[in-house]
């Protein structure tokens, strides 16, 4: 996910506040010790986590020359780039140049086109204003999802029993909504996407906060475009939430729960490339269709069509790699 970050200087107490409520990644202040008192986040200072100068550079850009600079520090490091004219051509340059742009934003429409710029965005942006409202309202933009998944449609070919296993429950520190869930996969290159506990039903009362996500072997997709087993996810983890629609958030899990229960394969394709999944086999466990309904892998049928997302290549240790992978 994007990262925001807040200047606090000068010091600003109320401007801590709303970055420490508002879930912002960072700070960037001229001491450590005032952004303490009020609670735990990164700051950028020089007796901060991270040494401005040492651990990450801010630039200006006032000409070409500047420029030059900005991307060739970009290559090796991370910096911290102020265009006070504020054209995008030269973000457009640094974030084809690397992932290690941070852009000072002072309005959420500047905020918007840095972290979308070239469909790609900057990784961060620098909050730097007087009004706290802008930085929640900036960070509210971010965990929204502003990035966003590509879906595709998948076409159910099977739907059968699978015998008994252990399956796992990712109960989440946030509420979903209908049309929400995470992406979830028998291989590391074909994900469908399993709808949350949210949709009322006579059997169990919803748990929005939860996605019985499938067996202990799966992939899911977790932040930053990385996988995670279902197994090894734990208190305290960053999930992705994903809404049919493809907008994404990150959530934090709170606690997993292992059980073993019944469970059903369901395989299904997408332009020639097969996917498939192992779920509970319950009537409240979900898929979501292309108008994001949820339709319960009990009622699923060949020829039903799901959203899930497919890929190409292979994973190592959770990051996508190119290299020849077979799974099946």
């Amino acid at each position: 996910m994007k990262q925001v970050f807040v200047d606090l200087r000068p010091w600003d107490k109320e401007l801590a506040i709303a970055a420490l409520e508002s879930g912002a990644t960072g700070v960037i202040a001229e001491s450590a010790g005032p952004v303490r008192e009020l609670g735990r986040i990164l700051v950028i200072a020089p007796d901060g986590d991270l040494i401005p100068g040492q651990d990450i550079h801010e630039i200006t850009i006032g000409n070409t020359e500047d420029q030059a600079r900005a991307m060739e520090a970009a290559r090796t490091c991370r910096i911290i780039v102020h265009t006070p004219d504020w054209t995008i051509i030269p973000l457009e340059n640094l974030v084809a140049c690397g992932d290690n742009v941070i852009a000072v934003v002072s309005d959420i429409k500047e905020a918007e086109q840095a972290l979308t710029v070239l469909e790609k965005g900057v990784s961060g942006v620098l909050v730097r204003t007087d009004d706290p409202d802008l930085v929640r309202s900036v960070c509210r933009m971010v965990q929204s999802g502003i990035s966003g998944q590509q879906l595709h449609r998948l076409t159910v070919t099977t739907v059968k029993p699978a015998g008994m296993g252990e399956r796992v429950c990712v109960d989440t520190c946030s509420l979903m909504v209908d049309g929400e869930g995470m992406l979830v996969g028998n291989t590391s290159s074909g994900f469908f996407l399993v709808h949350a506990e949210t949709l009322v039903n006579p059997y169990v009362a919803p748990r929005p906060f939860r996605v019985n996500a499938g067996g202990v072997h799966a992939y899911l997709q977790v932040v930053e475009g990385k996988t995670a087993y279902l197994a090894d996810l734990k208190a305290g983890d960053r999930v992705m939430i994903v809404h049919g629609n493809g907008s994404c958030r990150e959530a934090t899990v709170g606690r997993v729960k292992i059980e073993r229960r019944p469970l059903f394969l369901v395989e299904a394709e997408s332009e020639g490339q097969k996917v498939s999944i192992i779920l509970q086999n319950a009537e409240t466990i979900r898929l979501v269709r292309p108008d994001y309904s949820g339709v319960s892998v009990t009622s699923l049928k060949p020829g039903d069509v799901v959203l899930g997302r497919v890929e190409s290549g292979g994973r190592h240790f959770g990051m996508a790699i190119d290299e020849t992978i077979i799974e099946k």
